[in-house]
């Protein structure tokens, strides 16, 4: 049973762990230097550009009564080469941060990618595969201008903060003490909206999330869509789905679009009263205030409340960012419940002797699928499932490849437990053909050498041979190198599981595992595919899992399951002789084909 749905949201997090910015951190301290570089460069033109209004204020109470056009002349090139010094520190700053904000997303995504190369099966069971994919791509990319510029922007405003107030103190601090009423507005306002804003886009992202899995189902499903004309419900579905996102993104911006307005009204109404009192304050008797310092003063005010504004943007990129660092790094934290042993060691060649020592298994705690199953299968040897839906087959060859954990007993291959090696060593000695046969994007070549990437193209097409592909392959327009899309979509049925089986078949395994690897593939192919697999199979203990007992007649042994236990074993003759539940599915399959078969001549 799913966690979720592409319909039901995920659980919100009541509180931020600060350590998941601590984790962030992690991923910057490698960049450190230069980071503390631009920092350095930024402060230094920052701190010119502080000169430039004490050049105004000169010129205005010192230079222009005196008619001192050199001055004047002087104090402008000065203010061009800070300008321009400024320009140059902006330019280096935007090209060093966004390749040090990119590197660091890049790693970000490395690392949750890598982690979900290793999680097990019973992950991508429990949750739609759009909402893994929306944590890797557009929660990684929401970090990007926190990274590229948030960070750096926000140590050098609070220097600039510093400075601006400290040259601000200079001119005048009856000025500055008014400029400085308006920060407990500000803080009002961001204690007001603090936890709704971040509220508002964990429900954001959740929507995203939501849209983005059922986009992701919708083009994998969308054959099935057109064939039950379901284009009408789905575009429903969709809008739904759509219009939740953007009422959930109006109101997470709207929260996002309050700080900006309420600095730049608190930056009104501070310099309205600056204005009012300097000029009362001039007027006054004994006045120590100048014109020159009013207008020195109120450039300052504009460049005391820029860095506020850049601020209060940083702290919106910030709330903004934390509720996709909550997603991104939950992925990262999730468990890999199939991984080596602390003491792993590497498994031997496998000669081929597989063992269940009273396995039980559930995938959900209480549902048990295997219940004490016990057999031993002998190198070079041939061993079939069958059995109706859901009895346990599948879970059964999963559990030979460690795809899963065991609850309880042991498998064991050549007598080694299989839970004390490593899982790179235990599967790369294994070939599995499982029933969805998924094909990659790019050549047919290249998709049958997934199975061994050092295999030649004669390996290759002598694998294809072996499983009846290499003639259906040869007839395409570019033979083995024809182009294929994503999971096969120029291909039959067919022709897919063939091109899954050369694919198992080139790894050359010791224990080979065929899951229904024959269910698509026509009843002449079959055939010529059976000649090939009698000789594959020889030397090899295979595994087959098939609902089409032709292909199996001739193992070694089969078993039947049922109700989580092994009901009969045997040979075909064996099984038959017992009729049994075995018996029923042959004779009920082969009066299933007679009644075809007459009704085809009856046609």
């Amino acid at each position: 049973m799913a966690r979720n749905r592409y319909d039901v949201d995920e659980v919100l997090e009541d509180s931020f762990d600060v350590n998941q910015l601590k984790r962030l951190g992690r991923y910057i301290i490698p960049h450190k230097n230069k980071m503390i570089g631009v920092i350095v460069l930024l402060l230094s033109s920052s701190a010119l550009t502080m000169m430039t209004p004490i050049f105004f204020q000169r010129i205005m109470d010192y230079y222009i009564p005196a008619k001192d056009m050199k001055m004047i002349a002087f104090m402008a090139f000065l203010t061009l080469a800070v300008s321009s010094y400024y320009a140059i520190a902006m330019r280096y700053k935007i090209r060093i941060m966004s390749e040090i904000g990119q590197n660091i997303i890049h790693s970000i995504r490395t690392d949750i990618f890598n982690h979900l190369q290793e999680l097990p099966f019973s992950y991508y069971d429990d949750r739609p595969h759009g909402k893994i994919q929306v944590r890797v791509v557009n929660y990684v990319n929401s970090l990007s201008d926190l990274l590229s510029n948030g960070i750096v922007n926000t140590i050098t405003d609070l220097c600039n903060l510093l400075f601006i107030l400290l040259f601000m103190l200079i001119c005048d601090a009856r000025l500055t003490l008014v400029c400085l009423c308006g920060l407990p507005m500000l803080a009002g306002v961001i204690v007001f909206i603090k936890r709704r804003q971040r509220r508002a886009w964990q429900i954001q992202s959740n929507k995203q999330s939501n849209l983005n899995a059922y986009i992701a189902e919708s083009i994998n499903g969308i054959r099935v869509t057109q064939s039950f004309v379901r284009e009408r419900e789905n575009n429903n579905i969709f809008n739904n789905l759509s219009g939740s996102y953007r009422k959930a993104w109006m109101r997470a911006v709207k929260f996002n679009f309050t700080m900006g307005p309420s600095v730049d009204i608190i930056s009104a109404i501070t310099t309205s009263f600056v204005y009012v009192l300097g000029i009362r304050w001039i007027l006054a008797p004994d006045s120590t205030l100048t014109v020159g310092v009013l207008i020195a003063f109120t450039s300052y005010i504009g460049r005391f409340w820029a860095p506020i504004n850049t601020l209060a943007g940083f702290y919106n990129s910030l709330l903004t960012a934390i509720s996709y660092l909550e997603r991104i790094f939950e992925t990262i934290d999730e468990p890999v419940l199939v991984k080596d042993a602390e003491n792993a060691g590497i498994m031997p060649p496998i000669q081929g002797d597989v063992e269940f020592r009273d396995v039980c298994f559930s995938y959900e705690e209480g549902h048990r699928i295997l219940d004490h199953i016990n057999f031993t299968a002998k190198k070079g040897e041939t061993y079939a499932f069958v059995g109706p839906t859901g009895a346990g087959k599948t879970t059964i060859v999963n559990l030979i490849s460690r795809f899963y954990n065991v609850d309880s007993g042991q498998i064991l291959i050549d007598g080694t437990d299989i839970s004390t090696v490593t899982i790179r060593s235990l599967r790369t000695q294994m070939g599995v053909m499982m029933q969805d046969s998924f094909i990659f994007s790019g050549t047919i070549m290249d998709n049958i050498r997934y199975g061994n990437r050092d295999a030649t193209d004669e390996q290759v097409v002598a694998a294809a041979k072996t499983v009846c592909a290499h003639e259906f392959i040869s007839q395409m327009e570019n033979g083995y190198y024809t182009e294929v899309n994503e999971r096969g979509s120029r291909l039959s049925a067919g022709q897919r599981q063939l091109i899954s089986f050369a694919r198992a078949l080139l790894a050359d395994p010791k224990i080979l595992i065929l899951d229904e690897a024959t269910s698509s593939i026509d009843t002449e192919t079959e055939i010529l595919l059976q000649k090939g697999l009698n000789k594959l199979l020889k030397g090899r203990t295979s595994f087959i899992i098939a609902h089409r007992l032709s292909t199996i007649k001739n193992a070694d042994c089969i078993m039947y399951i049922d109700h989580g236990g092994i009901v009969e074993r045997g040979t075909h003759e064996e099984l038959l002789k017992q009729r049994g539940a075995y018996y029923d599915l042959y004779i009920s399959q082969f009066d299933f084909l007679n009644q075809n078969e007459a009704s085809t001549a009856g046609n």
